[in-house]
């Protein structure tokens, strides 16, 4: 008889434990530092940029403005159509490429430094230290229980962020539609229920993920934490706890031996997890959750100060040069690797034909479309007539007119023979005729080839057609 295995099944009571821990609020403590001003460099820079942006004149028009109604997309000097995806495709290519280069220098440079999550979590946060007070007051404030400064206080603190996840939205909507007019119809309180929608879901978003969510949309909903490890080797340079220098943890006075004592470097004051935007532990290793801000960095540097002991202990380096205890020099030679350099090669060579690409492009753009209701007919004149339509875009910003040629087979004959005039950044549908004497060609069809010119002859472009001629 076979001997049956019982697998005992441990009963976990309330309150012990569970599949799921409960959510625990970061208390970010604030810091000063090398790293937490180029935190703020970013803040200012990238917003500037995202909100200042859409003011700026271009001409007569808005700078930059997606038009997604009119299908024009206005950057600058440029007006790109529908049928120039393959810009955008390029700049995905590229900047995908970048993150890859940066990642295998310097580990999670964009999500530490330039990510709209963290850009919005730091002002968020900011505006909480403002009303709120230091960490210590903001965790009392929680704890505490409900009076008339804490309703204040975090009425205010709400009201602000609302404040500025409102305007945020705004600002994504007046890419698509004219700011000004946005404006306008926003304080008349008649937008377009699109507008209206997307105003306040973007508003809502930014509200969401910057003040509430904060470390949980790094740690569980990006993708980048999960598959960076991917893009990591042991020359990237991460933000890195020395160990062999820290250990064994413990406290110390100011001056004194700590080898003596049998001390490391570390004082255990665990200002480098109070700092942590996400609440880890650097000492405790490479982790995913570490967006690499370099905050844990200021603040051990800040202690290495005070105890007068060098700067240091936790830096940016590499596995290797931790291990090898590498010089600086080292590890900058090391880290400018046949990897880097391949990356760095391609992004380069992309970004110059890219760029080359949209200073030589022709800001002419012609769609030929046969008309369907009458492949070929005989005109009163004997003339067997091809009727097609033409889509002559403008890419520039000033009026053109286009003359209409055909080329391709004998005596054709092309109308309208006057050229077309098509506005700025506009497009036009021309009807076109071309005719042939009847029975000059063999019944089938035929290439023939549209030449649409600008009358300074300066630019041309040429589309293939087919002539049919019946049997």
């Amino acid at each position: 008889m076979p001997v049956r295995k019982v697998i005992p099944i441990a009963v976990v009571q309330e309150g012990e434990g569970g599949l799921y821990a409960a959510h625990q609020k970061i208390y970010p403590r604030s810091v000063r530092g090398l790293f937490a001003r180029w935190r703020w460099a970013m803040v200012w820079l990238t917003q500037l940029v995202f909100y200042g942006l859409p003011w700026l004149e271009w001409g007569q028009r808005q700078a930059v403005l997606f038009d997604l109604g009119a299908r024009r997309f206005y950057i600058f000097g440029l007006v790109l159509y529908p049928q120039d995806l393959i810009y955008l495709t390029g700049l995905l290519v590229v900047s995908a490429l970048a993150l890859f280069l940066f990642t295998a220098v310097a580990g999670r440079l964009w999500c530490g430094y330039a990510c709209p999550q963290t850009v919005y979590t730091e002002m968020f946060l900011w505006v909480e230290q403002k009303i709120e007070g230091s960490r210590i007051a903001r965790m009392r404030l929680d704890k505490g229980s409900f009076s008339l400064e804490k309703l204040l206080k975090k009425g205010l603190k709400h009201g602000v962020w609302l404040g500025i996840a409102v305007w945020t939205g705004f600002t994504f909507v007046g890419y698509f539609t004219s700011v000004r007019e946005l404006g306008m119809a926003f304080l008349q309180a008649r937008m377009d229920s699109w507008e209206v929608f997307w105003v306040f879901f973007y508003g809502f978003a930014t509200y969401g993920n910057a003040g509430f969510m904060r470390e949980q949309v790094c740690k569980y909903m990006c993708p980048y934490a999960r598959f960076q490890g991917a893009m990591f080797d042991r020359d990237t340079l991460i933000v890195s706890y020395d160990a062999l220098r820290g250990e064994p943890r413990g406290l110390r006075a100011k001056g004194s031996d700590a080898r003596a004592q049998g001390l490391g470097d570390c004082v255990a004051c665990g200002l480098c997890v109070q700092v942590c935007p996400t609440g880890i532990d650097i000492r405790d290793g490479l982790q995913y959750e570490c967006i690499g801000c370099g905050l844990c960095i200021d603040a051990c540097n800040t202690m290495m100060d005070r105890l007068a002991t060098p700067r240091g202990l936790i830096r940016y380096a590499t596995q290797n040069s931790m291990a090898a205890r590498w010089s600086p020099r080292q590890v900058v030679r090391r880290v400018m690797r046949p990897r880097v350099l391949l990356y760095t090669g391609v992004l380069a060579l992309l970004c110059g034909g890219l760029l080359a690409s949209l200073v030589l492009r022709t800001p002419l753009k012609v769609d030929v479309v046969r008309d369907r209701a009458s492949l070929a007919r005989i005109t009163e004149g004997g003339q067997l007539e091809n009727v097609y339509r033409l889509q002559i875009m403008n890419a520039t910003e000033q009026t053109q007119h286009y003359r209409i040629q055909a080329s391709g087979l004998a005596d054709l004959n092309v109308s309208p023979a006057e050229p077309v005039a098509v506005e700025a950044a506009q497009s036009r549908w021309v009807a076109v005729r071309l005719q042939l004497p009847y029975g000059s060609i063999p019944a089938g069809s035929h290439t023939v080839f549209f030449e649409v010119s600008s009358e300074d002859g300066r630019v041309r472009v040429s589309e293939k057609a087919v002539f049919l001629v019946p049997r």
